[in-house]
């Protein structure tokens, strides 16, 4: 029973990680590019989502409670797993342990960037607009430790992808796999241009 459930468990984990909480970052690394084009264009999208109807519902059911479970477990599971990297040191065991690496960085930096935006504005201290994003990563130490936060979300979004495909049975054959390893890559690599970009132009103006 107790082995049902934590199989059900890690398959919920491994959805979420997709389905809401994959779409919804890239969502908001598209957001945050509009900044490329101009204050104007980011201020424009950035309110948009704003003021999208049931806002508080969406946030809440959408993106902040599927984070929590995907944290929490993500958590549970990095202490319990094994990682064999120094036995076996092959490609997809690499994966595995930076899978869990990046796990707990991405944790550290979104909450942290939640703290910084999120909550700041909820409190009245901050306008949602371009100069807030600007103004923290105005700070260098601020900028290095956003572009390796973004990084290393996009990295376990990439390959928690390629876990999804082969837990949900979707990539089955080893030639399937070797596929979704490259298509991964290619989603790692488009992901976190977005995500760098779109840091550069608020950190240099360029």
């Amino acid at each position: 029973m107790a082995e049902n459930r934590e199989f059900f468990y890690r398959r919920l984990h491994s959805l979420l990680g997709v389905i809401p909480i994959g779409i919804f970052l890239i969502q908001h690394l598209v957001v945050n590019h509009f900044a490329v084009y101009g204050e104007e264009s980011f201020n424009k999208a950035a309110m948009f989502m704003h003021d999208l109807p049931f806002r508080i519902l969406l946030e809440t059911f959408i993106i902040f409670l599927p984070i929590l479970f995907h944290a929490i477990l993500g958590v549970y599971i990095v202490f319990v797993a094994r990682n064999n990297t120094s036995r076996y040191g092959f490609f997809r065991n690499w994966m595995f342990y930076l899978q869990r690496i990046t796990g707990v960085i991405t944790l550290i930096f979104i909450v942290w960037h939640v703290w910084e935006t999120r909550v700041q504005i909820g409190l009245g201290n901050v306008e949602l607009d371009y100069s807030l994003m600007e103004t923290i990563l105005a700070n260098p130490f601020m900028f290095w430790f956003y572009l390796i936060g973004v990084v290393s979300t996009t990295f376990h979004f990439a390959n928690g992808l390629w876990s999804f495909l082969v837990t949900w049975g979707i990539t089955v054959s080893p030639r399937s796999q070797k596929i979704a390893t490259y298509a991964t890559l290619i989603v790692f690599i488009g992901v976190t241009y977005i995500g760098v970009r779109a840091l550069i132009k608020f950190a240099y103006g360029i």
